[in-house]
């Protein structure tokens, strides 16, 4: 009788724990270790200093989007295509208009626009509503803020 009970409560810990969001989030060892996120967190929304909260499984959505979606150009916040224009905090507060809130980042990846703000760059893959949804890349954005913020070395040359 023991021993099935055991059975049973391992069953329901084997596929109910990594399915959980919550806890595969706070088990996530980029969020923990680096950006240092196991609750939410709030980050601008816009340049008035409206802020939203952030959960760690937004963040990690974020993440896995940024994994599959940007992690080819973006290795580690440095952009391949042109060096000069990582995703390191003050280079995101140093465009025209500054990137380092999640409204004015989202409007960059939905329309690219070079670092000055002057032509649409293709340099970057515009994200439309038909590839991700309005929350899908307010969690990308939330990620890579975060990580421009928390992350050791995030898009400078030093780590």
């Amino acid at each position: 009788m023991l021993r099935c009970l055991l059975c049973l409560v391992a069953a329901v810990l084997i596929i109910v724990l990594p399915t959980n969001p919550a806890i595969a989030a706070t088990n996530d060892r980029y969020l923990v270790r680096f950006l240092h996120v196991t609750e939410p967190i709030d980050l601008q929304l816009d340049e008035k200093g409206e802020t939203r909260s952030y959960s760690p499984e937004s963040l990690l959505r974020g993440k896995e989007l940024f994994e599959a979606s940007c992690l080819n150009c973006h290795v580690g916040g440095a952009t391949l295509p042109d060096p000069q224009v990582s995703l390191a905090l003050k280079k995101l507060q140093g465009a025209n208009p500054p990137r380092d809130n999640i409204n004015n980042l989202v409007a960059f990846m939905r329309q690219p626009m070079v670092y000055d703000g002057s032509t649409e760059t293709f340099w970057c893959r515009q994200v439309p509503e038909s590839w991700m949804t309005q929350d899908q890349i307010e969690s990308l954005a939330a990620f890579v803020l975060t990580a421009a913020q928390r992350a050791p070395g995030w898009g400078t040359d030093e780590f």
